[in-house]
């Protein structure tokens, strides 16, 4: 059995860095562009050990749910585990309010 993990990435993630890409794009294109390179090898990094990365801990979100991988210092990739499948569920700018999300 291979140690490596599967990772999906949900459309609506996809939706979420386009926007967040299209945003950056405006100030700086090559931070647009590090922000796609930067979450590809990011998600990337979740094919091995995915559960390096803290669990999310807040009372919105139910316990041993969701684990989250800062990327390119302010991003969040927010992902679940089942059996030997990374699902990456949301990708989270955290200069907007999210601090309902992590503490």
């Amino acid at each position: 059995m291979s140690n490596e993990y599967r990772v999906i990435v949900a459309d609506e993630v996809a939706r979420m860095l386009v926007s967040h890409v299209s945003f950056l794009a405006q100030v700086s294109i090559e931070a647009a562009d590090r922000l796609i390179e930067s979450f590809e090898n990011a998600a990337n990094s979740l094919k091995m050990m995915p559960q390096r990365c803290p669990w999310i801990d807040t009372e919105f979100i139910p316990k041993n749910a969701y684990r989250y991988l800062v990327f390119e210092k302010r991003y969040l990739i927010v992902f679940q585990i089942r059996d030997d499948i990374v699902f990456v569920d949301y990708v989270v700018d955290c200069r907007q309010d999210y601090q309902w999300l992590i503490r």
